[in-house]
C-alpha cells in the first residue's frame, strides 16, 4: 500500500485541475507552483512517498508480484517518480529510466546526531515497520492528478502533476533532523537552514544539493 502524509490512497479517482495547497490557504504568489504545503517557520512536518516494496533492479517497472505482503505497483514509470523502497530503505527516483538513490550508502557503525542532538550510534540500518501495509493495496485507479491534463493523463503514480511549466515546492523545515521529532521511512523535505532536500530512511536523514 502506498503511504502519503495526508492518505491519498483512500481516493478512488480524483482529478484537480488548479494549483493546490496543503495545510495553507493558497500557493505562494505565482503561476509556477502546481503543489505546495504549509512553509511558515514552524513547520514541523515533511512529505511522506509511497512505500513500495522492490524494484527488482528493473528500471522499467516495479515488482509485479503478488500475494502475502505484495506492496508494489505494476506499470511503466516515468521518470521523476519518486519512491521509498522497503527492499533496501532507501529513497530512489527515476532518472534516464534508471532509479537513482537518493539516500546513499553509509558505512557502519554510523554515528549521527539525534532530535536532541545526542550522538547516537548504528550499526545497520533500522527495520522498518511495514505492517499497516501487509497484505493491502490500493483500489485500481487510486491516483490524484494536479493540472491542466489531469484528466487525460494516463502516468503510473498515485499522486501525477501533470504540467509541463509548474513544479511542486516540498515542505520547508528549518534542520528538519532536529525538528521532525517522529519522522517517517520515505520523508522529504526542504531544509531552509542548510539549504538543502532532506530525506529520510527509517534510521538517518541525507542532504543532498546540486
Amino acid at each position: 500500500m502506498k503511504k502519503l502524509v495526508f492518505i491519498l490512497s483512500i481516493i478512488s479517482s480524483l482529478h484537480l485541475f488548479s494549483q493546490v495547497a496543503v495545510g495553507k490557504s493558497t500557493t505562494t504568489s505565482g503561476s509556477n507552483i502546481s503543489l505546495e504545503f504549509y512553509d511558515a517557520p514552524d513547520n514541523a512536518k515533511g512529505l511522506v512517498l509511497p512505500w513500495v516494496s522492490t524494484v527488482s533492479g528493473n528500471p522499467a517497472a516495479y515488482d509485479t508480484g503478488t500475494g502475502a505482503g505484495y506492496r508494489g505497483m505494476q506499470g511503466t514509470i516515468a521518470d521523476g517518480t519518486f519512491i521509498f523502497d522497503l527492499s533496501d530503505k532507501k529513497v530512489k527516483f527515476m532518472k534516464a529510466g534508471a532509479w537513482s538513490d537518493l539516500t546513499g550508502s553509509p558505512s557502519f557503525p554510523l554515528t549521527v546526531k539525534d532530535a536532541s542532538n545526542n550522538d547516537v550510534t548504528y550499526t545497520q540500518f533500522n527495520a522498518v515497520d511495514s505492517s499497516l501495509q501487509d497484505n493491502r493495496k490500493e483500489e485500481a485507479g487510486s491516483k490524484v492528478a494536479i493540472g491542466t491534463s489531469a484528466v487525460s493523463d494516463n502516468t503510473t503514480g498515485i499522486l501525477v502533476l501533470t504540467d509541463t511549466n509548474k513544479a511542486m515546492v516540498l515542505p520547508k523545515v528549518a534542520s528538519p533532523h532536529l525538528t521532525i521529532k517522529n519522522p517517517s521511512p520515505g520523508m522529504m523535505a526542504y531544509d531552509t537552514v542548510k539549504k538543502q532536500l532532506a530525506v529520510y530512511n527509517g534510521t538517518v536523514w541525507s542532504f543532498w544539493k546540486p
